[in-house]
């Protein structure tokens, strides 16, 4: 058993990773952030009317010669415009999102739902429209006319100038958002975006391979009475707290070797973890075991989705999703299929510099306590290529696509395993190339052994534009 070590965790780094997850699953959310504005709009919405009577008497001239100068029923109506006009918008907006969600899940995949929904620009339109909605309903309350029973006429002119404002600055948000959700189911976009998003969790939570970090001292091979630990729920694994685990080995005085990393499925009541004693004459047993245990569970988060808060191999299957879906006989689209397998290229290509493999995690004393299963280069290699290559054996442009995906990787490799991994997957794809005619064979025949040229740092170019 062999993995990199990331020393001693420390608690900052512990606490930046979890802020990183929680800001992962309320960025996943279309509603906190509309739910924030709202919360302002009303305070907005009582607020300006009360500044308003504070500084009616006092305002300038020239400030108050812009401000509304109609009375209370003008007032009303303009409120009563914008409301009415702005939930009609929103209505809009809220379809028009749900049918580019729908979309997005059909043609492309359903692991993208997440990314859409993520999607900033939307957030802040709902927001802005919901807001101005809100804040002209709650200005509206406070406008009055004069009864002649004591009850004066009020009109806040700052806030209805406001109202106002807002309504022209949706106006321009509706025009932007339209271009911009036109922009969004662009294929292209969505593969650059789900690159973008799993190259920056790889430079979050990889670290990178350097000259003088070799391996670590690698834990014990678990003996056979080594204690496992059972999932509590069913579900992903979305986040391991190493600090958790570490804290806990290191207060039970044993070592801990977590079997699932994050992204993989669990079923309540499975192995998800081992645990053995430190030192054999101190064994594992009654209330420490049982506290250790519940401790691993509890480090263990699971959900209902993958998220690319810790998962690396999440974005490349959405990736490798695009890829198969375009593959269907229903849809047919190898040229998608191709952008999306140049796609995971250049995800693959950032991973080659990082550790990646299971890593050991050691206590205050450099010593290893627990172990933690990560995907190694060749788990997201095999997950990139072997179903577009079943699925695309029949179509020379997507083999075309892998074997220049392998040359490129063969290329920048930069270990041995690297080297091995490629190897196995160029391997596998010389065996679909005798189903073609000739001329086809030949030209692909050809490309693979430009995989074998890049795996000796020989560069032969025969790339062809697909």
């Amino acid at each position: 058993m062999t993995g990199e070590s990331t020393g001693h965790t420390n608690p900052l780094e512990v606490l930046r990773r979890r802020r990183r997850v929680l800001a992962e699953a309320l960025r996943s959310r279309l509603w906190p952030l509309p739910a924030v504005a709202v919360l302002l709009a009303v305070l907005a919405g009582i607020g300006v009317p009360e500044l308003d009577t504070a500084v009616d008497d006092h305002m300038p001239p020239v400030v108050a010669g812009y401000l509304f100068g109609g009375g209370a029923d003008a007032a009303r109506e303009v409120l009563g415009a914008i409301a009415g006009s702005l939930i009609t918008v929103t209505s809009l907006t809220f379809s028009l999102t749900l049918v580019t969600l729908q979309l997005a899940s059909s043609q492309y995949s359903p692991r993208l739902l997440r990314t859409f929904a993520a999607d900033r620009v939307v957030q802040r339109t709902l927001a802005l429209f919901l807001s101005t909605f809100i804040y002209a309903l709650t200005v509206l309350r406070t406008v009055r006319n004069d009864t002649g029973a004591g009850t004066s006429e009020f009109v806040p002119p700052l806030a209805v100038t406001l109202a106002y404002a807002l309504t022209v600055a949706s106006v321009v948000a509706l025009v932007l958002f339209l271009g911009h959700l036109v922009r969004q189911i662009r294929i292209e976009t969505v593969l650059d975006q789900v690159r973008t998003d799993t190259c920056a969790t790889a430079a979050h939570i990889l670290p990178r391979a350097t000259a003088d970090s070799g391996p670590a001292q690698p834990l014990p091979e678990p003996p056979p009475h080594a204690h496992l630990v059972d999932a509590a729920g069913s579900g992903f694994v979305i986040e391991i707290d190493e600090h958790a685990v570490l804290t806990a080995a290191v207060h039970a005085d044993a070592l801990v070797r977590i079997d699932r990393p994050v992204g993989s499925s669990l079923v309540a009541g499975t192995p998800i973890a081992r645990c053995w004693p430190a030192h054999p004459q101190h064994p594992l047993a009654g209330e420490t075991l049982d506290r250790l245990a519940e401790q691993i569970r509890d480090a263990v988060r699971t959900g209902s989705e993958r998220t690319t808060a810790q998962d690396v191999g999440f974005g490349l299957r959405q990736l490798t999703d695009v890829v198969v879906r375009a593959l269907s006989p229903g849809i047919n689209d190898p040229t998608t299929a191709v952008h999306g397998l140049v796609a995971c290229t250049a995800v693959l290509v950032e991973l080659l510099p990082a550790r990646l493999g299971p890593y050991t995690v050691c206590d205050s004393d450099e010593q290893p306590r627990v172990m933690i299963a990560r995907p190694t280069f060749a788990d997201l290699l095999d997950l990139v290529c072997t179903q577009p290559r079943i699925y695309g054996a029949a179509d020379p442009e997507v083999l075309e696509a892998l074997l220049s995906m392998l040359k490129l990787l063969g290329w920048k490799a930069v270990t041995d395993s690297h080297r091995v991994a490629i190897g196995d997957q160029l391997a596998r794809l010389r065996d679909c190339l005798g189903e073609h005619e000739d001329v086809v064979r030949r030209a692909l025949e050809r490309t693979a052994d430009d995989v074998d040229s890049s795996l000796t740092h020989r560069w032969h170019s025969r790339s062809r534009l697909h």
